[in-house]
């Protein structure tokens, strides 16, 4: 396998831990790309109260999966070449941590390091409405070289379940990383 596919997957303790699920369950039809998961403690208790899944469940759709208090862990070096990280959900907590370089946690410090080596890095941030000083980390880290993706809703596609916005917004995830899907119909391909 190339490491160009390599692909850090975050999941911090926001609300919408589906759409992380949802990810990494496409992702597993994907053999060319590499999955290396970080589940934060707050992820773990939304997914068991939002999703009713056993978090240890979601660490088995992953290739690789590690202790988000294991700061020894591959991907906290810079030497360990990945394609690129996204944290989805992003909760503000960990948005404002990857902001101001606060690397506390496995997460927060894989992120610092797709920053510090110019590798893409997408956020996936759920929250509204918001403050000011979510604004402000928003603009901190899309000035560092992230990319800032609200999961938001659309419908161009013609969504009839739950599971077809969830596909929308994870195939402009996979997009976002240059991973080739069918996962939804895009504009101006449908009648």
């Amino acid at each position: 396998m190339s490491l160009a596919r390599r692909l850090v997957v975050g999941m911090s303790g926001s609300s919408a831990p589906q759409i992380g699920i949802c990810l990494l369950e496409v992702l597993r039809e994907h053999p060319d790309v590499e999955t290396h998961l970080v589940i934060s403690d707050g992820a773990r208790r939304s997914i068991q109260l939002e999703a009713g899944v056993d978090p240890d469940r979601v660490l088995e759709l992953a290739d690789h999966s590690y202790d988000a208090h294991d700061l020894a862990a591959p991907v906290s070096s810079g030497s360990f070449l990945t394609e690129g990280m996204v944290v989805v959900p992003c909760s503000m907590r960990s948005l404002a941590a990857i902001a101001t370089g606060n690397t506390t946690d496995l997460l927060t410090r894989a992120a610092d390091v797709a920053l510090k080596e110019r590798r893409r890095l997408v956020l996936v941030t759920r929250e509204t409405p918001l403050n000011l000083i979510h604004i402000r980390n928003m603009e901190t880290v899309t000035l560092a070289g992230a990319t800032v993706f609200p999961p938001v809703l659309a419908f161009y596609h013609r969504p009839q379940t739950i599971d077809d916005i969830l596909s929308h917004i994870v195939g402009k995830i996979l997009d976002q990383f240059g991973v080739a899907h069918k996962l939804f119909d895009r504009w101006g391909s449908s009648p």
